[in-house]
């Protein structure tokens, strides 16, 4: 028993949250010799909504595909909420980081969008009312249940993005990596889709070129130039200095002002 002079016992402390996504030093080089990444080195916590931004060439796709092992090789490192990107842990990364495409028939392949959106939790052991009710959660995210039953291929372009996001919540990822999400969406469906990835719980990761779209979405930037992280701060800040912009070929739609648009609560 101990006497009122012994000290109190420190209580456990409980370990921060890993970010959702560290990359730490990473190089990579096609086998054709091309030098694609130079030591990329980025953080972002989980539930951020970050764009990366470049120009053509800059490396982003690379980037991208080294966050779920589909390129590797390379130096340095990646890590999803803790886990490294590697062999030993492979089928749990390509759970937690999706990627939606920027066309959605390179994603969508079924006869349903039931059956696309039922796909990679059934291959991952999924059945009965509990796949169903994961199909059905992804679906009601993105505004899509009534169209269940129907084929993709009869949707419109942007109700098939939808499906193609419901097709990897469905899978309950750590990361939402978007590619050019707002191409070929016309004005409505680009509010929608907007709409619903500002209600989503998850890490997003938006690679785009529509600059007005990363503002609106995406509280922080990074741009990716030469193969290397050349800034990282709001995107408002780096969307307003017209030098950044201009050394990296990044341009604003004529007569666009970022400090002119009011910041989202």
């Amino acid at each position: 028993m101990s006497s009122p002079s012994d000290p109190l016992p420190t209580p456990p402390q409980s370990s921060p949250c890993p970010p959702s996504l560290e990359v730490r030093g990473l190089a990579y080089a096609y086998p054709d010799g091309h030098q694609a990444l130079f030591g990329v080195d980025l953080a972002i916590a989980r539930g951020e909504r970050v764009a990366l931004l470049g120009p053509n060439g800059a490396g982003k796709t690379t980037l991208v595909l080294h966050l779920n092992g589909i390129l590797g090789g390379g130096v340095g490192s990646v890590s999803v909420a803790g886990l490294p990107v590697g062999k030993q842990h492979m089928a749990e990364i390509r759970r937690k980081v999706g990627i939606v495409f920027q066309d959605p028939d390179d994603q969508l392949f079924m006869p349903t969008v039931r059956e696309d959106v039922a796909f990679g939790p059934a291959a991952a052991g999924l059945r009965g009312a509990e796949l169903e009710a994961r199909v059905r959660a992804a679906l009601d995210r993105v505004g899509m249940t009534e169209h269940i039953e129907r084929p993709p291929h009869h949707l419109s372009f942007g109700q098939r993005r939808r499906v193609a996001v419901a097709t990897v919540l469905a899978m309950e990822p750590e990361i939402l990596v978007l590619d050019e999400p707002s191409s070929n969406l016309d004005p409505a469906s680009r509010r929608e889709l907007a709409d619903i990835l500002r209600s989503l719980d998850v890490t997003v990761l938006m690679v785009t070129h529509d600059l007005p779209y990363a503002l609106e979405l995406c509280p922080r930037s990074l741009i990716l130039s030469a193969g290397v992280i050349v800034a990282d701060g709001t995107t408002r800040d780096l969307l307003g200095d017209p030098d950044l912009m201009r050394a990296h070929r990044l341009e604003l739609p004529f007569g666009f002002d970022p400090r002119s648009v009011p910041a989202r609560a």
